[in-house]
């Protein structure tokens, strides 16, 4: 998945002359949390976040937007020269640059214009999306010795009880080094025969923890 199809299209930015008061304003207004700073031809030359503004106004100066630090210029405070990121850009590659940069959102750019932004919100539901945790279903976790052939038996499971499965993840398994953590998401409430079969092929399913129900 690329970034242009989650990034938000309907974008609120101001110039650097414009104030902190400005800021406010339109960040209660359109209940938002980030303003790319643009200059007149649409070029990112600067964001602010609401973490900026409260760093320079730390309790909103009792919301009385007549006193002289509301009349500050936004190029006063705002950081310059952001991290960007491009349309085509894949969200992992967004997701690590968030992580790896501690920042909480990222303007995107493409022929040099703000066409879009992108904040920890989006990733956030489009991983809950891309999961199907937002769905009735189950999460099996299962450890697996890390060969070739492993995942398709497991795959093989589901089929056979006719059950869709949402999402996989692998992780590494912390405390075998030849094994690893598939993660699966499936569209089931009660998934207690497939826990039966995989353990009956061999498989250590570590969660759900069940009453009754053998590790």
């Amino acid at each position: 998945m690329i970034i242009e199809e989650i990034m938000n299209r309907d974008i609120y930015s101001l110039l650097p002359s414009n104030t902190i008061k400005d800021a406010v304003h339109i960040m209660r207004e359109k209940k938002i949390r980030h303003l790319p700073i643009v200059d007149e031809n649409n070029k990112v030359v600067g964001l602010i976040t609401e973490h900026d503004i409260k760093n320079v106004l730390p309790s909103n100066l009792k919301e009385d937007s007549t006193l002289p630090d509301y009349q500050t210029p936004l190029e006063n405070i705002m950081v310059k020269d952001p991290i960007v990121g491009h349309p085509l850009d894949f969200i992992e590659e967004v997701a690590l640059t968030f992580y790896e940069s501690k920042i909480s959102c990222l303007p995107i750019v493409s022929g040099g214009q703000l066409v879009g932004i992108v904040t920890t919100t989006d990733l956030l539901y489009t991983y809950i999306e891309l999961t199907g945790a937002h769905k009735p279903s189950s999460k099996i976790d299962i450890r697996a010795t890390d060969k070739p052939g492993a995942m398709s038996n497991i795959f093989t499971t589901f089929k056979q009880h006719k059950v869709n499965v949402l999402s996989v993840l692998v992780f590494p398994d912390s405390e075998k080094e030849n094994s690893r953590i598939i993660s699966i998401r499936a569209q089931i409430l009660n998934p207690l025969s497939i826990i039966h079969d995989l353990r009956n092929e061999g498989f250590e399913v570590l969660w759900p923890h069940l009453p009754g129900v053998q590790q």
